[in-house]
């Protein structure tokens, strides 16, 4: 049994992260992983809790935390016809496979190495919130064939190795293919179910070594329950925070934050400081 005490602090960190995350993924509509992975990675850090496949555990109960919150975003966003289902269904295949694969790559590798690899990919994605434009284009529609086969299982496979869901690279990646920003949005949270359902699967079964306290394989239960409870109750002032505030100025806030989250998690990775 955990120490009370140390189990406590735990839940209350958590807490504070769960309403963070919620704040902002209301404000700016993002995923939570991009902001509950080093989260995670810190509390569990903080208290003590440093073991060879930790980045495992951040990644996994984060997705853990995608599947339930884009199931609520999907559904909300097909009530009001904002879904494109044409570009999901065909989408999601390779996008599931590459999900599956993220899980067994992630599962052999070091806890710095997905340090490095989170880093690294979310300064890219930062860069291209804040340098990006809205009207750049690859094209006029979502590739199809061979480009899709390729594209799709990319997209499911970077995801998992950074614990996101389908936001981060889906809603960049269909923007340029010229869909629609608010169809976008929706259609990514679609990428999401399909990221997290195999990945989450996958990590109940992954042995871990010296997990935090309340995990199931990669999966810690305790995250997930307080992550989700505080997000519903956040996740609202987020939305009434985002109509009061100029759209354009809190994207390059994100993007900032984003930026300055990606190099700390690589400082950390090659050991400076």
């Amino acid at each position: 049994m955990p120490d009370l005490m140390l189990l406590l602090q735990m839940l209350a960190m958590l807490a504070v992260v769960g309403a963070f995350a919620g704040v902002l993924a209301g404000l700016l509509g993002v995923g939570g992983g991009i902001v509950l992975v080093p989260s995670f990675y810190y509390v569990f850090t903080t208290l003590g809790y440093s073991g060879p496949q930790l980045m495992q555990v951040c990644l996994a109960s984060s997705l853990a935390t995608i599947l339930v919150t884009s199931i609520r975003s999907v559904l909300s966003h097909h009530r009001k016809g904002a879904v494109d289902w044409a570009i999901l269904r065909s989408w999601a295949p390779g996008i599931g496979a590459g999900a599956l694969l993220g899980v067994l790559v992630a599962a052999s590798l070091r806890s710095v190495t997905l340090q490095l690899i989170f880093g690294v990919l979310g300064l890219i994605i930062g860069l291209y919130l804040g340098l990006g434009r809205a009207h750049w284009r690859l094209g006029q529609a979502m590739p199809g064939g061979w480009r899709r086969m390729v594209i799709s299982p990319v997209v499911g496979f970077l995801s998992v190795l950074m614990g996101i869901g389908g936001g981060s690279f889906g809603v960049p990646l269909m923007s340029l293919y010229n869909t629609p920003i608010h169809r976008a949005v929706a259609t990514a949270a679609g990428f999401g179910v399909m990221i997290a359902v195999p990945s989450v699967l996958g990590f109940l079964f992954m042995p871990v070594q010296s997990p935090p306290p309340l995990s199931i394989g990669a999966v810690n239960i305790a995250a997930f329950g307080v992550i989700i409870s505080m997000t519903l109750i956040t996740t609202p002032l987020g939305v009434k925070l985002a109509h009061a505030t100029d759209a354009a100025r809190l994207k390059r806030i994100f993007a900032i934050f984003l930026t300055l989250v990606a190099l700390n998690m690589l400082r950390k990775a090659l050991g400076w400081g």
